[in-house]
């Protein structure tokens, strides 16, 4: 690791081992904003049997299918040369495969073998080996193969046989190939657009390195394929630079559960060492619980000690267990209905059952519960759909307060949304309202994602355009004063 080490030293980093983490990175002078980026040492697209995206940019537009392979897809000529140098070969293996063991090659064991292809390409110098982009990285990933159970090993051995039956080469390891995968799983980021929307999975051993924490110093952004590690606040030299791995608007319990199920470690971060406190116990009450059936009341219930209902903890009010249950059961029912609409496309029926669950929601969970604030970005979504921008703006509006006391300041997905805000703001004609909203996501976004990328010029140009329109209306109106 002493050539790592010495490519991060003028990035400002450092490499250093914790017992209780590993390896971590750390600052070695004050950080503010862009930390590291990287290009992946693998990636592939988020490719199923409804959709598939080009290989080299991810987009959806223009896609010719590889006429060799029938597995991959390009929008053009351009992302084709980009990726040649590794497809060749890759095409050549999947061009081998009947029909049935093709449909087999998900976009995870196309990663394993590009994994390996391009070890081998680094190996002959067809591909240069650097110090920030090698397979001794990948070597030294955590794979957690202890921690895993035997039905999760069986699995990686049966896709690790699939790769070594596309593969053919000369003393491969399948013990290593399978633990390859769980490195996978611990280890790789999904690639997302500006927005936050899932395209495809990559590996990025530098990355990696970072640790998690649930109330984190910096974010992970893609530009592209190019993974941008910024700090969302001042990191001094000496600290440890850290992003989520996970979801962070969720209780405590719900963040540990995640984290120890899909990455095998239990966080131990500031907000996770409050556990069992009653801050921690009243913040997951008002994220996961229920309110008081006195609406005027804004307490958080807690389970009785005999367990026969729940208290609320500011007025005593007690709601019946059995009540509680009858409506989550009724609110289970109509989400089932809701899902089969909103998949087969029958999206009107969809917003009348949406509406229903959010309206028994809004009788047993808290206002600024992050289930009911889930319902809302559903029927967000679908109204846009819909084109319904009246609606949409109101239910937007109505999750933005949540967003603001669930997510820290400078969260992207706090900068999205008032953005969405601004932008039906704007379209409905409320010209000073989106103003505020853009500024404010702008304000967010240009420490998350920086100013020069296509979106965030793209949210600069709008917020410059609404202003411009306020002062066209503005100096119309003190016309039209004057003339009269």
């Amino acid at each position: 690791m002493e050539e790592l080490q010495a490519s991060l030293q003028p990035r400002g980093l450092t490499l250093s081992t914790f017992p209780d983490k590993g390896r971590s990175l750390l600052a070695a002078r004050d950080f503010y904003p862009v930390i590291i980026s990287q290009d992946p040492y693998v990636c592939v697209p988020n490719n199923s049997l409804t959709e598939s995206r080009c290989d080299g940019c991810f987009s959806k537009s223009n896609l010719k299918k590889c006429s060799a392979c029938h597995v991959v897809w390009y929008c053009g000529s351009s992302c084709q040369k980009l990726e040649w140098k590794l497809h060749r070969f890759e095409c050549q293996l999947l061009a081998k495969l009947d029909k049935e063991r093709r449909k087999s090659v998900t976009p995870t064991i196309r990663m394993i073998v590009k994994l390996y292809l391009r070890r081998k390409l680094q190996n002959e110098n067809v591909i240069p080996v650097t110090a920030m982009d090698n397979y001794n990285l990948v070597e030294a990933l955590v794979s957690h193969m202890s921690d895993i159970d035997e039905k999760q090993l069986l699995l990686y051995a049966q896709m690790a046989n699939l790769v070594n039956l596309i593969l053919q080469l000369p003393n491969i390891d399948i013990k290593e190939i399978a633990e390859n995968f769980s490195k996978f799983a611990c280890n790789a980021h999904t690639i997302c657009d500006s927005e936050l929307r899932s395209l495809g999975t990559g590996l990025y051993p530098v990355i990696s390195i970072i640790n998690h924490s649930c109330l984190p110093n910096a974010v992970l952004v893609f530009e592209g394929r190019l993974a941008v590690v910024r700090a969302v606040q001042h990191i001094p030299k000496d600290s440890e630079v850290s992003i989520s791995y996970v979801e962070t608007a969720a209780s405590t319990i719900t963040r540990q559960k995640t984290l120890k199920e899909q990455y095998l470690f239990t966080c131990t971060c500031v907000r996770c060492n409050k556990l069992g406190q009653y801050d921690d116990i009243q913040e997951s009450a008002i994220l996961e619980g229920y309110r008081c059936r006195d609406n005027g009341c804004s307490g958080f219930l807690l389970r009785e000690s005999d367990e026969k209902g729940f208290v609320c903890q500011q007025c005593g009010l007690i709601r019946n267990k059995e009540e509680i249950r009858k409506i989550a059961s009724d609110i289970k029912a109509l989400s089932d209905k809701a899902l089969k609409c909103s998949s087969s496309g029958n999206l009107q029926e969809a917003i009348v059952l949406y509406k229903n669950i959010e309206k028994l929601q809004k009788e047993v969970c808290h206002p600024f519960s992050i289930i009911l604030m889930r319902t809302r970005e559903k029927l967000l979504e679908i109204l846009m759909q819909l084109e319904e921008w009246k609606e949409a703006l109101a239910i937007c509006r109505l999750t933005i307060p949540v967003y603001e006391r669930v997510y820290p300041g400078f969260h992207p997905l706090l900068g999205l949304q008032y953005y969405s805000c601004g932008k039906l703001e704007w379209l409905l004609g409320e010209t000073d309202d989106a103003i505020k909203s853009f500024t404010k996501a702008v304000d967010i976004l240009r420490i998350t994602h920086g100013t020069s990328t296509p979106f965030m010029k793209e949210l600069l140009m709008k917020l410059e355009e609404a202003r411009a329109e306020a002062s066209f209306k503005l100096s119309s109106r003190e016309d039209s004063y004057i003339t009269l």
